[in-house]
């Protein structure tokens, strides 16, 4: 565990402030979800929680037979990182904190379909995964809510992802939203 040497009281209501910063580094915003651990040394841990982890071995599954079926990788992320990967680079990819741009496509509902070549292509990762040339992205909305989103990426350098991938993406993301559902 890091120190950072910042101190908070808790107030009569029994809330505890997490300072600016570190809602900024680890992107908590507001109605952020988190789960609340102790231990025998008297510590409390907030935990950001994301309730695609439950579905991390299914989602890989999935992600297995789609990049089986359509020959291109398959990411499936949460709102803060990628939990599974097939097609590609595993140990590149998995784990890794998803960009900026995908996160407010995920908040925004949005579903993407780009080139490389195109405005709105933009990095799954904050590390951008090397030779991705087309992309086509679904966000998973679970009883109302944006959790994570599913995406076909391509290495072939004139590909042109169309309407079947984003059908696939968005069957994808909606029976992977329902299964969090049920």
């Amino acid at each position: 565990m890091k120190a950072t040497g910042i101190v908070r009281r808790i107030d009569d209501l029994g809330r505890v402030v997490i300072p600016k910063e570190i809602r900024r580094t680890l992107r908590l915003r507001e109605g952020t979800p988190l789960e609340i651990f102790t231990d025998r040394e008297g510590e409390i841990i907030l935990k950001k929680y994301s309730p695609m982890v439950e579905l991390t071995a299914f989602a890989s599954q999935y992600a297995e037979a789609m990049a089986q079926s359509t020959g291109l990788m398959v990411c499936i992320t949460d709102r803060d990182q990628v939990i599974a990967v097939a097609g590609g680079p595993k140990k590149d990819v998995i784990q890794k904190p998803i960009s900026r741009q995908l996160e407010n496509a995920i908040n925004e509902r949005e579903t993407v379909m780009a080139s490389k070549d195109d405005k709105n292509f933009f990095p799954m990762t904050s590390d951008e995964i090397e030779g991705i040339t087309a992309m086509v992205m679904a966000p998973i909305i679970c009883e109302g809510d944006a959790i994570g989103s599913v995406a076909l990426l391509s290495r072939d350098p004139k590909a042109k992802l169309s309407d079947p991938e984003l059908r696939q993406v968005a069957t994808a993301a909606g029976f992977l939203g329902r299964q969090m559902e049920g």
